[in-house]
């Protein structure tokens, strides 16, 4: 397909990539804004597109994933982390009723030996304790993604072993 009739294609769906940007935003200006940024990402990605494939299905999945993409990031900018809050005794855990007084005591010991992780690994490890991707922490943190999984990942060896060690002294 050419670019004269890629660009004919995707006038000729406006119309429906509306309809189906008032589906999934129930907004008319959300769903005007949605359509201009699927509009222009198609353009952007027309090179991809391969020929004998679902033209509509196509465009309509760029902008599903767009919609995602953005709420997902609505999301995460609405979702406040307090740095100074002590993010590993949450009330969560004060309010839960726990099977034992061993399972709270456990418990205790997970968070006891988690505070006493240098900040460097404990910071990055309980935004991912919080739910955080990777990705997004390493963005919060402005570091790069490879050490971010790495502090992470040293954060889990030093708390495996910090563990071990307590349950070998009792």
């Amino acid at each position: 397909m050419n670019t004269h009739q890629f660009q004919q294609n995707l006038v000729g769906l406006q119309d429906n990539m509306l309809n189906f940007a008032l589906k999934l935003t129930a907004n008319s200006d959300e769903a005007h804004e949605l359509l201009q940024d699927t509009t222009l990402k198609v353009l952007d990605n027309q090179e991809k597109y391969i020929d004998n494939t679902n033209f509509k299905g196509w465009v309509l999945t760029i902008m599903r994933n767009i919609f995602i993409n953005n709420y997902h990031k609505v999301v995460r900018t609405q979702t406040m982390v307090d740095q100074y809050a002590d993010l590993y005794n949450l009330e969560v855990l004060s309010e839960a009723s726990f099977d034992s007084p061993e399972t709270s005591y456990r418990i205790q010991e997970i968070n006891q030996a988690i505070e006493k992780l240098e900040d460097d690994l404990r910071i990055p490890f309980s935004f991912y304790l919080s739910g955080y991707k990777y990705h997004e922490i390493a963005d919060q943190l402005a570091m790069p993604l490879g050490t971010v999984k790495s502090r992470i990942y040293f954060a889990r060896q030093e708390l495996q072993q910090n563990l071990k060690e307590l349950n070998l002294e009792r």
